[in-house]
C-alpha cells in the first residue's frame, strides 16, 4: 500500500482491492483506517468518554463477525491510548453500503472495493443490522460456544421482527427499541468482563424475580482471545414510564417552594427534626405534611420500599458467589482507604485551583472544605470495620433519582452499570446497601438545590432564606425514608446494622458520595459547587 493510498480527509476514496469479508485481515488498511480515519471519527461521537484526554493512537484490540446467512457485519473493539498513560475500550458495529443515502449522516469512509464503490458506516444505523441482531438473539441456542455468544431468556417467546428505533438522543450506550416493546442496549465503553448491567439485570429479574426493574430478555457476549467476557448488548423489556423521577422530583419540588408564599408559611413555624431521625408519615408534625404534601411523603416512602427490596433481593444469595453476602474486614477497609484518599486529594486539588471561579456562600462553603481537610481525611481514615457488624452486597452502585422510571403508582429501577469513574473490578465490589440509600439522598439534596436554581425569579423569598427551607424539607425525606427502608429490611432480616452503626455508614458514605460530586461540578458546573459543598458542611456538623 503507498502513501498515496493513505487518507487525507474524509471526502477521499480509499481504495483497497480486497473483499468486504477480509477487509478486517488487511493489515495495511487497518493501520490507515485506525490512524487516519477513526482517530478523527471516534473523538466526535457523543458516546466517546475520552473528551478531556489527549488521544495518543488507537489499536484494534479484538475484532469478530455479526452475521446471518450472507450478511456481514464486523464488530471492532478498539483500545483507545491516551497521553495521560491509561487506555478505554470501544465497541463499534461496522457495515460497507453502496447507496450513498444508508451513509448521510454515520459515513466513516468511502471507500472502493473490488468493482464497487461505497461508504463504511457504523452498521447501528443500518436497519438490517438491526434486524440481524434482533434474530440472532431470539434464536439464540440454550449453550453457545462460538466467540460471539447470543443468549435468550428461556421463559420469554420473542415475536418475529417488526421494527425498531433508537431511543432518544445517543449518550454514552446506544440503546435500541424493537417492536416498540423490547430495548437492546449496546454498550459503547466496554471492559474485559461482564458488564455489572448484564448481570445484575439476569440475576435480579431471571433468578430473583424482582419486579421493579426491567426484565431480562436477552444479551449479546464476546469472548476474546484471553478467554475474557465482554458484555456488547442487554436485552430488556421495554417498561411504560411517565419519565424519571429526578424529572418528577424536580416538579412537585418546585410546588412545595411555590407553597410557601401561596400558604404565607414561615421557617420559624416550622419544627425541625435531627437528620437521620427515623419518622413514620403519621407521626409527622400537621405543618410539614400540609407543606410538602401526603402525596409527595407518601412517594418518598415507596421509593425507600422499592429500594429495601432491591437490596433484599440483592442479598439473599448464597449459591451464587459473586452475589453472596459477606462481612466488612480488613481487605475491604484497605481498598476503601486507598481509593477515597487518591479521590480526596484530587478534590482538594481542584478546589484549591478552583476559588477563583467561586462567590458568596459557595465561595465560605469552598474554604470551610479546604480548613477541615485533615478532619475530612482522618473521617475516612478511621474506618474501623471491626465494630460493624452488619453485611455488604452487591449493589446498584450510582443510585440516583435518574435511574429510576416513574410510573403509574410505583417506581422501576434502571441501569446497574455502577459508578461511571469506577474501574469494572471495583463496580463488582460488595458494598453496604446504605451506600446505594446515601446516594439516593444526595439526589434529594440536588433535586431541592437545583429547583431553587432553575426557578429563583418565581420565589419572593431570597435564595439562602430557600436553602434553609430546602434542608429542613431534606431532613424529612430521610426521616421518612429511613423509617420504611429499615422496616422493610428488618422484617426480611437484611442486617445492615443497628442505629448507630447505619447513621454511621450513611454520614461515611454521604461525604464520599459529596466529594465525588464535588470532582465534576467544580470541572463543569462551578454555580453548582454549592450542592456538594453544603452536603459536606452538612456530614461534618452533624
Amino acid at each position: 500500500m503507498t502513501e498515496s493510498n493513505k487518507i487525507s480527509n474524509k471526502s477521499s476514496i480509499f481504495s483497497c482491492y480486497t473483499q468486504w469479508e477480509k477487509l478486517i485481515e488487511d493489515k495495511d488498511f487497518v493501520d490507515v483506517f485506525l490512524s487516519e480515519v477513526l482517530e478523527e471519527y471516534i473523538q466526535k461521537q457523543r458516546w466517546y468518554g475520552g473528551k478531556s484526554s489527549k488521544l495518543k493512537y488507537i489499536e484494534l484490540s479484538e475484532y469478530f463477525r455479526i452475521q446471518q446467512d450472507n450478511e456481514v457485519y464486523f464488530g471492532l473493539i478498539l483500545e483507545v491510548n491516551f497521553v495521560e498513560a491509561f487506555y478505554h475500550h470501544y465497541f463499534l458495529p461496522i457495515s460497507f453500503v453502496s447507496d450513498e443515502n444508508f451513509a448521510k449522516e454515520n459515513r466513516i469512509l468511502p471507500i472502493k472495493l473490488k468493482d464497487q464503490e461505497g461508504y463504511i458506516i457504523d452498521a447501528m444505523y443500518l436497519e438490517s443490522f438491526k434486524r440481524v441482531v434482533y434474530n440472532r438473539i431470539i434464536n439464540a441456542l440454550p449453550v453457545d460456544k462460538t466467540p460471539v455468544q447470543y443468549h435468550k431468556s428461556e421463559t420469554f417467546s420473542f415475536p418475529e421482527y417488526e421494527s425498531s428505533r433508537f431511543l432518544g438522543a445517543e449518550q454514552s450506550n446506544t440503546s435500541i427499541i424493537y417492536n416498540d416493546k423490547f430495548i437492546l442496549k449496546f454498550f459503547r465503553r466496554i471492559y474485559a468482563d461482564k458488564n455489572p448491567d448484564y448481570e445484575m439485570s439476569h440475576f435480579l429479574s431471571f433468578k430473583k424475580e424482582f419486579k421493579h426493574t426491567p426484565k431480562y430478555l436477552g444479551s449479546i457476549n464476546v469472548v476474546d482471545s484471553e478467554s475474557s467476557y465482554i458484555t456488547i448488548g442487554l436485552m430488556q423489556e421495554l417498561v411504560p414510564n411517565k419519565g424519571d423521577a429526578w424529572e418528577y422530583f424536580l416538579k412537585k419540588i418546585h410546588q412545595i417552594y411555590l407553597a410557601i408564599d401561596k400558604k404565607e408559611i414561615d421557617l420559624k413555624n416550622l419544627p425541625d427534626i435531627e437528620l437521620f431521625k427515623r419518622q413514620a408519615i403519621v407521626d409527622l408534625p400537621p405543618q410539614i405534611v400540609d407543606w410538602i404534601g401526603l402525596n409527595m411523603l407518601n412517594k418518598v416512602k415507596l421509593l425507600a420500599q422499592r429500594t429495601a427490596e432491591m437490596h433484599i433481593a440483592l442479598g439473599s444469595e448464597f449459591a451464587d458467589t459473586s452475589f453472596t453476602p459477606t462481612r466488612f474486614n480488613g481487605d475491604y477497609t484497605v481498598w476503601l482507604k486507598n481509593r477515597l484518599t487518591y479521590q480526596f486529594q484530587n478534590r482538594l486539588n481542584l478546589t484549591e485551583n478552583n476559588l477563583h471561579k467561586l462567590d458568596g456562600y459557595s465561595l465560605k462553603l469552598a474554604k470551610e472544605f479546604l480548613d477541615n481537610k485533615n478532619a475530612i481525611r482522618k473521617r475516612f481514615v478511621n474506618f474501623d470495620w471491626t465494630k460493624l457488624k452488619g453485611e455488604r452486597i452487591r449493589i446498584h452502585g450510582d443510585y440516583h433519582l435518574g435511574q429510576i422510571l416513574v410510573q403509574d403508582d410505583d417506581f422501576c429501577i434502571l441501569d446497574f452499570e455502577g459508578e461511571p469513574e469506577s474501574t469494572i473490578r471495583d463496580r463488582k465490589v460488595k458494598q453496604p446497601p446504605l451506600k446505594d440509600v446515601a446516594g439516593l439522598f444526595r439526589s434529594f439534596h440536588y433535586a431541592i438545590y437545583s429547583t431553587i436554581f432553575n426557578h429563583k425569579k418565581e420565589y419572593t423569598k431570597e435564595s439562602e432564606e430557600l436553602f434553609k427551607y430546602g434542608e429542613l424539607m431534606y431532613k424529612y425525606f430521610i426521616a421518612v425514608f429511613l423509617e420504611t427502608y429499615r422496616a422493610v429490611t428488618q422484617e426480611a432480616n437484611l442486617s445492615i446494622g443497628y442505629t448507630n452503626e447505619r447513621v454511621y455508614l450513611l454520614k461515611y458514605c454521604l461525604l464520599e458520595k459529596a466529594i465525588y460530586e464535588l470532582g465534576y461540578e467544580l470541572n463543569s458546573r462551578p454555580k453548582w459547587t454549592i450542592i456538594p459543598l453544603k452536603g459536606i458542611a452538612n456530614i461534618m456538623n452533624s
